[in-house]
């Protein structure tokens, strides 16, 4: 080959590097000879318990008509959630994702001329979005490993367009309370977005973590995104969903790609929406469950990152590479973090209790091997 094709890409892309995901079960059970039924997964933040059964029924009654494409507009879906959070449906975008609605509002809204702020050790996503579009990213030191908003607020220039804020943060589990919410959207232009990022606000049960939603009204230049992969256990099926004022959702629905969100997980998202009893069961593993690592990290003396989210920071007070390595030779799997600025932190899912004790069990033994 003598053409560089890299070289033609926009120079943006040219200096991307691909998102990483958490390593799958089948690739790590290939890589060491395990069988994948012994392996446990803690590295993708996913929902333990396994779909709805209700979603499971309404993926198997829609089965029959996969041969056509789906409701491009989600009007079952948009009107579901227009009902579960009092939203009006011209607000609503939906996502592949909630990743899908962070690369929408970019594509939208961003140029090569523009700025894009949000925090350090904030979700990869952002700065690859930024990036694509050619845009300066304006990365904000963080302040007790979360959002410093005062800051952040003081990074904006005239050529600020757009402004990540995730609640809970994902890696850190950090989470911004709602006093300090509100003074910082009170001090941005109106013609900056915020994007609050509330991938993991059906996990909070506690009322120090404001409810984006609440400040739709008073701030038009407010986006909450959402997503069905954690709490609602969808993961695979890839849907999301942006609430905003229905002038930005317009212009993030001219770059939206047809069919974005396919027949399957629509229905599976409108029957999980309304199974009450699964997200309920949900925040219980997730709450026990932190609960059950907290004390083996304590067991263990190794401090850890408070969280609202459905996974914890733990500080092993030493570069992580060596342990992840090892706990991947004994078939568990969980995050590294090295790529936020935290090199000394592995991320762990929330897991069911059999699966956390499986892995405080091989970290024990990594630590003193290690």
């Amino acid at each position: 080959m003598t053409c560089d094709f890299l070289a033609l890409a926009q120079p943006g892309v040219q200096k991307l590097s691909p998102y990483v995901p958490g390593k799958p079960v089948g690739e790590l059970a290939r890589e060491f000879g395990l069988n994948p039924a012994d392996i446990v997964k803690l590295a993708s933040n996913e929902n333990p318990l396994g779909p709805s059964q209700k979603a499971v029924a309404a993926i198997q009654a829609a089965l029959p008509e996969m041969t056509r494409y789906p409701d491009g507009n989600g009007f079952a879906l948009k009107q579901a959630l227009s009902r579960r959070l009092a939203v009006n449906p011209a607000m609503i975008t939906l996502g592949n994702g909630s990743n899908d609605i962070l690369e929408l509002v970019t594509r939208a809204f961003v140029g090569p001329q523009h700025e894009v702020v949000f925090s350090e050790h904030a979700f990869a996503v952002y700065p690859i979005v930024t990036q694509a579009v050619g845009a300066q990213a304006v990365v904000v030191p963080a302040k007790h490993w979360g959002h410093d908003l005062d800051a952040m607020a003081a990074a904006i220039t005239a050529k600020t367009r757009l402004v990540f804020v995730a609640n809970p943060n994902n890696p850190t589990g950090t989470w911004i309370e709602k006093a300090e919410l509100e003074r910082f959207l009170a001090q941005v232009p109106e013609q900056v977005i915020v994007v609050l990022d509330e991938a993991y606000t059906e996990y909070v049960e506690t009322t120090d973590v404001p409810n984006g939603l609440d400040y739709l009204s008073q701030y038009p230049n407010v986006l909450v995104s959402r997503t069905f992969s954690k709490a609602y256990g969808l993961a695979a099926l890839r849907v999301g969903y942006g609430i905003c004022h229905p002038a930005i959702a317009d212009a993030m629905n001219r770059v939206r790609q047809p069919f974005n969100v396919n027949t399957l997980a629509l229905v599976a998202a409108v029957a999980t929406l309304e199974d009450e009893a699964y997200l309920v069961e949900s925040r219980r593993i997730n709450r026990e469950g932190m609960a059950q690592l907290e004390a083996g990290f304590i067991a263990l003396k190794l401090n850890w990152i408070p969280s609202r989210g459905n996974f914890i920071a733990v500080d092993l007070g030493r570069e992580a590479a060596t342990i992840f390595n090892s706990l991947l030779r004994q078939g568990v799997i969980v995050r590294p973090v090295a790529n936020y600025g935290m090199p000394n932190h592995l991320r762990v899912s929330i897991g069911l209790p059999e699966e956390n004790q499986r892995f405080l069990d091989v970290l024990k033994q990594a630590m003193l091997n290690g």
